[in-house]
């Protein structure tokens, strides 16, 4: 009863920000559109093994006790489906910073979420492995998938209308990305707590979520149209919108460093030498420079010069979560 997967990071260009259920069934408040990137993944191993006490969680060579609350949420649904009470010994790693601000959890609880069900045999269709990770991770609902993803946020009390969904394939626009990692550690407030915070406390919250259908609806035609003037305005000013409602939390909520903003300036600074790129910026310190095909060399360049810059990464956008079961012998 073991098995392995692997999931890769997504990054959202219109957010996820914002709870309708905070609890176990971790229903967004609003929509989101994302990229599933090539470079940076998740492998985690599941193996259930009656000798264990309880679960257990190794992530990046370190237990981590405390994530097992939302690791179990998934693992139970599964184990249900099953008929299966076995307790789980969870390794996972990352190939990338892990908790600060690059969707390390999307493509954890992605991977999870299918090396379990390959585990018990637990035969699921897409949608709803990609419900079963959203309640480990609301971003994981989209790491099951490659290429551009759409996330509904849904309406049903249940959670069976909130999912992810392919929204076109990778190769169909093939843009690139580029990471500008200002800070390697995690990050003090977890995007959870930040959402729950600016969710009760910012005044702005509101005018967040009743703005997302129609950025929804920009990002969704930019896309598919493959407009990237378009997709570059939606993206910027939803980003730049949910970080306003953040900043506006009590007490206020600022994941950005000073080397953020510098690289923010520096893609503005490339675009309007006629370079076609924009930036977004998640839950965290860490710059996404989202480029067309072939433009992501001299943003790359660029983005190593600034100062307060540790390490810069380059992507494609990839494929979803892939699940195998070891041989036997």
């Amino acid at each position: 009863m073991k098995a392995a997967a692997r999931a890769r990071a997504n990054i959202a260009l219109l957010k996820y920000w914002g709870k309708a259920d905070d609890g176990p069934l971790n229903i967004p408040a609003v929509g989101s559109i994302s990229i599933t990137l090539d470079a940076l993944w998740s492998d985690t191993e599941v193996h259930f093994d009656g000798s264990l006490a309880a679960d257990e969680l190794t992530l990046n060579g370190q237990h981590r006790p405390e994530q097992l609350d939302r690791v179990r949420r998934c693992l139970d649904l599964l184990r249900g489906r099953a008929g299966v009470k076995r307790p789980a010994r969870i390794t996972s790693r990352n190939n990338f910073p892990t908790g600060a601000g690059l969707a390390s959890s999307a493509s954890g609880y992605a991977a999870l979420t299918a090396a379990a069900a390959a585990a018990l045999d637990v035969k699921l269709t897409a949608r709803e492995l990609s419900i079963v990770a959203r309640q480990g991770s609301g971003s994981a609902a989209r790491s099951v998938f490659g290429g551009f993803v759409e996330m509904h946020a849904g309406m049903r009390p249940d959670g069976s209308d909130s999912y992810a969904e392919p929204l076109m394939p990778a190769e169909a626009w093939p843009l690139e990305l580029v990471v500008a990692v200002t800070a390697r550690s995690e990050k003090q407030v977890s995007s959870r707590a930040g959402m729950t915070r600016s969710a009760a406390t910012s005044p702005y919250f509101p005018a967040w979520v009743a703005r997302s259908p129609v950025d929804l609806k920009q990002g969704r035609e930019a896309i598919l149209k493959r407009d990237f003037e378009s997709l570059a305005d939606v993206a910027e000013r939803n980003c730049l919108s949910m970080h306003g409602a953040a900043m506006a939390a009590r007490p206020p909520l600022l994941y950005w460093n000073g080397a953020t903003i510098a690289c923010l300036e520096a893609v503005r600074e490339l675009r309007r030498g006629g370079v076609p790129v924009f930036f977004t910026i998640d839950a965290g310190p860490q710059l996404k420079a989202v480029c067309a095909p072939g433009e992501s060399a001299a943003v790359r360049e660029a983005l190593t010069d600034v100062p307060g810059v540790v390490d810069v990464l380059q992507s494609g956008l990839g494929c979803g979560v892939e699940a195998a079961i070891p041989d036997s012998g």
